[in-house]
């Protein structure tokens, strides 16, 4: 069993149990600190809805200037939070029992008040109900049986608001218009812009950014890779635009094979497994417009400020949409039946298969109808 089904596995059986035994202790309220002095947000796991917790974060932070703001997260999202204003420190839990053991025993009550952004699993409001005194987290599950508060979770609107009602029981309401922009280190933008030299790539080149892959859970998120092909070569033909293939490690292998359908080789690069998640902050906030599937680099783009359409299928533009204006979302199915529903813990792949996802109804035409809206609107 790979380890992120096994933590999953773990999660829904051993944690379940431990939530069910603790709920017995969990009759009493605990009393209500008017300025909490310190406070832990828990993040625990996938890049893309970590960057979509930052506006909560920032609304948190004006409503308790003088808090120390603490985030949990493991190394998977920590970069998302790298030099972040709001937040006083960073702490990066291992998932496994004995770090998490540790952890709940070192910081026993530690905290006036613990906000679990985590949506279904139940190892954080163990962790919020052993560390925390005052605990406010999502309304559904067993896990909610650990909190002081609870919040229903709206799936009929964007998860940045999800995550914003999580302070209404704080007395905060927060309208907002765009993310906060992610950060990176000088090491990390002097590695980037070595990449780019090596690639004869300058200021004025027209960039695009392709996100192909998707998290291991779901891989019918993924738009096919010839189609990707496919909008490669129009786009490079029509605007010379060079185009940048994102994705991790375990992708090169996929990615090299999109690359070798993309007619002009030369006008196409593979960053796969060559970048850090920091170094891909920088890169990305340096392409005109990126094109991904509904998975992290797309949020990156849109934090970043950049022009993006997202490719949806498995999952709602109206929860997960690239969060800003003028960004673009791609959904052609006739319904809004969710195949992934990631707070009633259904994040496997579509109902209807790796190949009929729902994904594969979006056409090349599709995307490219929605490129050239934005070439207009980049030349007025």
């Amino acid at each position: 069993m790979a380890p992120v089904n096994f933590i999953k596995f773990l999660d829904k059986y051993v944690c379940y149990l431990s939530c069910l035994f603790l709920s017995i202790f969990n009759i009493f309220g605990n009393k209500k600190i008017d300025v909490p002095k310190n406070i832990l947000v828990i993040q625990l796991w996938g890049l893309g809805e970590t960057i979509l917790t930052l506006p909560a974060i920032e609304a948190l932070r004006q409503k308790y200037k003088k808090s120390n703001i603490y985030i949990l997260v493991t190394n998977r999202n920590e970069g998302v939070y790298f030099n972040n204003k709001n937040i006083n420190n960073v702490k990066v839990l291992k998932l496994n029992p004995i770090s998490i053991k540790l952890f709940m025993s070192l910081n026993f009550k530690k905290y006036d008040l613990v906000i679990d952004m985590e949506e279904y699993l139940n190892i954080s409001s163990i962790i919020a109900f052993f560390v925390g005194k005052r605990r406010i987290g999502f309304s559904h599950g067993i896990r909610s049986t650990l909190y002081t508060e609870t919040v229903d979770y709206n799936d009929k609107q964007h998860v940045v608001y999800t995550f914003l009602d999580l302070l209404k029981p704080l007395g905060i309401k927060k309208t907002v218009e765009k993310l906060s922009k992610l950060n990176y280190s000088n090491k990390d933008k002097n590695n980037v812009e070595k990449l780019l030299k090596k690639y004869n790539i300058g200021k004025k080149d027209f960039l695009v950014g392709f996100g192909v892959g998707a998290a291991e859970s779901s891989k019918s998120r993924m738009w096919p890779k010839d189609r990707f092909a496919q909008l490669a070569n129009q786009l490079i033909k029509k605007y010379n635009a060079k185009i940048f293939l994102i994705g991790n490690n375990e992708e090169k292998d996929l990615i090299n094979k999109l690359q070798k359908a993309i007619e002009k080789n030369n006008k196409s690069f593979n960053v796969a497994g060559l970048i850090n998640v920091k170094e891909m902050f920088y890169f990305v906030s340096l392409c005109k417009l990126f094109i991904g599937n509904d998975s992290g680099p797309m949020h990156v783009a849109a934090a970043q400020g950049v022009k993006t359409i997202g490719l949806f299928g498995c999952n709602l533009p109206v929860r997960f949409a690239p969060f800003g204006k003028n960004n673009y979302s791609i959904y052609k199915k006739n319904n809004q039946n969710a195949c992934i529903n990631v707070h009633k813990a259904e994040v496997g792949e579509c109902k209807f298969g790796i190949e009929n996802a729902c994904v594969k109804k979006i056409q090349v035409s599709d995307v490219v109808s929605i490129v050239d809206k934005v070439m207009k609107r980049r030349k007025k």
